[in-house]
């Protein structure tokens, strides 16, 4: 069982949690990262890109905590297990997981190529990926006896279809992550190990850079709270599920994307 809060001191505190993050190195990931670091937890990095990691790693160690980086292609079971024993010989324990390494695509189903490559490489990555990190991390917090939370980074392109972009690889992807989340969150309950899902929308990130300017200021347009979100938004919502405060919640997804959804 999780125990409650008492009162509000240090809810949100993260002070000597250890956490992983995949794709921490930069966008999204990165933004989760500064918040859990700003919020006192340490800090795992798994990512392909490690002069990107280590560029993240300078950033991180203003806040006084322990940091490291590990190369880890999550589309590979054997590579995550390699990875997650090098954390777990390096931090002792992790008690926060979160599944942030995703890709997507822009392409009509029909017009991909005969072994439908980008289909099969953005599912390997976003589910199967997030599969694979849950199975390895998910067994060493069940045999600690000491639970966890694992945090889930989806997207409301779950629930919608952009009318500009073709990305049902992406959209597919990540509407299974927040199924896999509910049934992670039933199986995982029994041992104290919470699983829930974030689902931003339109974030500042390497993918909005792509975003041509008129398709920018449509979504902006088309976004009740008028703009796009910044990842340490994402990051503060990812602090709240994965601290104390958040002990009563699990099999949940949140939001977070000014509103967008609204007017789909």
């Amino acid at each position: 069982m999780i125990n409650p809060i008492k009162s509000m001191d240090k809810a949100f505190s993260l002070d000597g949690l250890n956490a992983i993050i995949t794709g921490g190195n930069r966008g999204l990931g990165f933004g989760i990262a500064e918040a859990f670091a700003q919020s006192g937890a340490n800090v795992a990095i798994l990512c392909r890109d490690m002069e990107k990691a280590q560029e993240a790693l300078d950033n991180l160690r203003q806040y006084g905590g322990k940091y490291e980086a590990f190369f880890c292609d999550v589309k590979s079971l054997s590579e995550v297990r390699r990875a997650v024993d090098e954390v777990y010989e390096s931090f002792g324990n992790i008690e926060i997981l979160v599944n942030n390494s995703g890709i997507s695509c822009v392409s009509d189903l029909l017009d991909m190529d005969e072994e439908l490559t980008l289909w099969y490489d953005v599912l390997n990555t976003n589910l199967n990926g997030t599969v694979h990190m849950t199975y390895e991390v998910g067994k060493r917090m069940r045999d600690s006896g000491r639970g966890g939370s694992i945090i889930n980074i989806t997207s409301n392109a779950a629930y919608t279809v952009h009318k500009t972009f073709a990305m049902s690889p992406y959209s597919s992807s990540k509407a299974a992550l927040t199924h896999f989340a509910h049934c992670m969150a039933s199986e995982l309950g029994k041992y104290g190990i919470r699983v829930n899902s974030l689902a931003p929308g339109f974030t500042h990130s390497d993918l909005s850079q792509n975003i041509p300017p008129d398709e920018f200021a449509n979504i902006t347009d088309h976004t009740p709270l008028g703009r796009f979100g910044e990842p340490i938004e994402v990051g503060a919502m990812a602090v709240y599920l994965a601290s104390p405060a958040s002990a009563q919640v699990t099999g949940a997804e949140l939001v977070i994307d000014g509103g967008y959804m609204l007017k789909c």
